[in-house]
This record gives structure tokens, C-alpha cells and sequence, in this order.
């Protein structure tokens, strides 16, 4: 990023921890699909902030619903109720229940890895004594805290930080075999994406997902589902299960269901939730009036809109734009969480910086491929802009 985006007035330094590496571009505001930097350039947001952003940029709903609550009540404590952020619980189970048939129970927290953190000492706690292992997939990414780190199938990213906390295996996901036969007596629960979008923006199969579910209750596992970038609308269903027609026994999110609003969830069927007791997991902003009222507008406008079939609708357009591009070898995910696979010898990194300079906001997920998470309220002329800039990068050869 250019010195002079970079308000450095009263600093020698960086105020930022340098864990996320030079940022490319400052923006200041946005609106709807449309970002705007410091500089006033206008660019098209095709990541909405890695899936979250999905109602769109300064969405007025979403605004009207946080500002109002926060001239009313905007934190209490655990000690006390407070009506937005009980609502915002029966919401979630509401569409849990139309997602799974199950009726559960939900705890609010403020990012996927907390969320991730509490499905993992769910599962200890429901296992017992000695039954605490959680098997994941390789290429999984779960969070950053140390146990959701730990469940991450990127063994690069556990270096810095070994140690890593006991009781998680990995397998190749997609592998039903691996996976089974990593089971024994001490496994409480599988851990596992419906598609893998840190790893590459990689589906589950179907018949992957269901034979899951049924080593699970053959074993008496927990089933696991992290819906953190896939929950809330984005696959074209309300939650990626949904696509294999199964009904997991832990869900967690975050990431849309706040719309930016940080806040995460993690659900669980009744009789799993009742193994926590008073005292075994909290949050200071566990629930929080705000955080209730972001989560109960998001809902409600994604109903409004029947944002899953959006989803799915312009997620097929994208797919099939994105398919006669030439540079472009395939193209796999769900609804609007797509990845343009660039083949080898093409470099994404670089692709995915052309686009930045011409305006279009993506990801290069992997080193042959990009991802692209708009809006679900993008419109079609945007998806058509977007993929003609990235059909004018690759014609130039950038990359390659």
C-alpha cells in the first residue's frame, strides 16, 4: 500500500501486529457490491471480507437495526437477559430447525473460531473422560485460536506454535476409509466442512457427508459441521448440510450471520447441549443486545429476500460466465462461494493483484486458483463487469 493511504502522521511504526502483511489498498467506505478506497477509485467487491459481507456493504436494514439498539441497550452481562439477543437465539434455532428437523440449543460468541472452540469442548464434555479426540480433515481451516488451530488440517500452520494441544487427528478429506479407520475408543467427535473454503473452495460429496453421518451413529460420535463461511445463505441453501440431506448434531457460524457485525454462533441438538453446565463455557459478550440485533436483521432480510435462492441463482450465473472465460480451466463450490481453478502454470497471486489494480476485489485461495464471495445481493450487471475484467487480466497473459 502506498505511503501516502497510510495515515503515519505521530507514528514511526506500523500500529498493527504484522500478522497479516502489507495491506494492498485502504477503503473507506462501501455500498452494496461497490467499495470506494482513500484515493476515491472504485472497485467491485467480489470477497465481501471472505463471505461475510453478504447482504452487501452499509446494507440500511442492517444499519437501521444495530443503530436503534445501541440508543437502547447495548451490553448487561451474562447475569441478565436481554430481549435482542433472545431473539436472535430463537431465530437460529428456527432455522436450524427447518435446516435439520432438530430442535437445539444455541451459545453467542463473536468470531468462528470461539464458536469452534466451544463445539470442541462440547464434544470433550459429551464424550467423557478419556473419549476427547476430534478427527478433521487435511486442508481444513477451523480458526486461529490453539484448539480450533489444532483441528486445522494445515500442519504448516501449526509449526510456529508447537506444542499443539492433544487429541486431533487429521485425514484426506473426501476420504470416507481415512476416516474411519482413524476412529477408536478415544474419539468423541468428527469435525468436518461442507466445502473445504480456506483449502481451495472444495465441495463435500454428498455420499462423503452422508457416510460421515452414519459412522457417527454408529459410533456415538458428534458430527460436527463448520458452517463458518458456508452457513447463512452462501452454498444456496441456508446451511451447506442441506445439500446432503443430513442433520448434523453441532453447527457452528459466524461470518454472514452478522453481516460484518462480528459474531459468531455455535448450535447443538438439546440432548448434546445439556452436557454444559453453569460454569463450563462463557464470554463476556456472549450475547450481547447488539450483536442479537444484527443477527435477528440479517434473518429476517435474508428471508425477506429468499436469499438462498439468490444465491443459488446467481451463484449458476457466475459459474457459467466464469466457464467460457478463456484462461479459465474450471470451476467448482457452491451458490456464490466459486473458485476460478487457472490450471497450472498460471500464477494467482499475480492475477488476483491485476484484478485489485482494476478495480475488482477477490482471492487468490491457493496458487492456481480464485475465489469469489460477493454479495448475494450483487447484481447481475456487476457479476458481468467483474467477469469481464477478469477475462481482460487473463487475456493479457498476466500470470502465466
Amino acid at each position: 500500500m502506498s505511503s501516502h493511504q497510510f495515515p503515519t502522521t505521530g507514528h514511526d511504526h506500523c500500529p498493527f501486529m504484522p500478522v497479516f502483511g502489507a495491506p494492498a489498498v485502504m477503503f473507506e467506505r462501501g455500498l452494496g457490491t461497490e467499495l470506494w478506497d482513500v484515493n476515491g477509485k472504485r472497485y467491485l467487491d467480489f470477497l465481501s471480507g471472505i463471505a461475510v459481507v453478504s447482504l452487501g456493504h452499509s446494507n440500511p436494514v442492517i444499519a437501521d437495526a444495530v443503530t436503534k439498539q445501541i440508543n437502547t441497550l447495548s451490553h448487561v452481562s451474562n447475569f441478565f437477559a436481554n430481549p435482542a439477543a433472545t431473539k436472535a437465539a430463537v431465530d437460529i434455532n428456527e432455522l436450524l430447525f427447518e435446516a435439520s428437523g432438530e430442535r437445539g440449543q444455541v451459545f453467542l460468541c463473536n468470531s468462528g473460531a470461539e464458536a469452534n472452540e466451544v463445539a470442541i469442548k462440547l464434544a470433550r464434555k459429551f464424550g467423557g473422560r478419556g473419549r476427547f479426540g476430534v478427527v478433521s480433515a487435511l486442508g481444513s481451516f477451523h480458526g486461529r485460536t490453539l484448539a480450533a488451530l489444532a483441528a486445522t488440517g494445515q500442519p504448516t500452520k501449526h509449526e510456529p506454535f508447537q506444542p499443539m494441544p492433544e487429541g486431533f487427528r487429521h485425514v484426506p478429506f473426501g476420504d470416507l476409509a481415512s476416516l474411519e479407520s482413524a476412529i477408536d475408543p478415544s474419539v468423541a467427535a468428527v469435525l468436518i466442512e461442507t466445502v473445504q473454503g480456506e483449502g481451495g473452495v472444495i465441495p463435500a460429496a454428498t455420499e462423503y457427508l452422508r457416510g460421515i453421518r452414519r459412522i457417527c451413529d454408529e459410533r456415538g460420535l458428534l458430527m460436527m459441521i463448520d458452517e463458518v463461511q458456508t452457513g447463512f445463505a452462501r452454498t444456496g441453501q441456508w446451511f451447506g448440510f442441506q445439500h446432503a440431506g443430513i442433520a448434523p448434531d453441532v453447527v457452528t457460524m459466524a461470518k454472514g450471520i452478522g453481516n460484518g457485525f462480528p459474531v459468531g454462533a455455535a448450535w447443538a441438538r438439546r440432548e448434546v447441549a445439556a452436557v454444559f453446565q453453569p460454569g463450563d463455557h462463557g464470554s463476556t459478550y456472549s450475547g450481547t443486545a447488539l450483536a442479537g440485533a444484527a443477527i435477528s436483521a440479517v434473518i429476517a432480510e435474508m428471508r425477506r429476500i429468499d436469499a438462498p435462492k439468490l444465491a443459488h441463482d446467481k451463484g449458476e450465473y457466475l459459474a457459467r460466465k466464469l466457464t467460457d472465460v478463456d484462461g479459465v480451466v474450471t470451476v467448482r463450490g457452491q451458490g456464490l462461494l466459486r473458485a476460478a481453478e487457472l490450471g497450472p502454470g498460471r500464477d494467482a497471486k499475480a492475477v488476483f493483484t491485476a484484478l485489485l489494480e482494476r478495480g475488482l476485489v477477490t482471492n487468490a485461495v491457493n496458487a492456481t486458483s480464485l475465489r469469489l464471495a460477493p454479495p448475494i445481493t450483487t447484481s447481475i450487471e456487476h457479476i458481468d463487469e467483474a467477469v469481464a475484467i477478469i477475462a481482460g487480466v487473463l487475456a493479457e497473459g498476466v500470470g502465466t
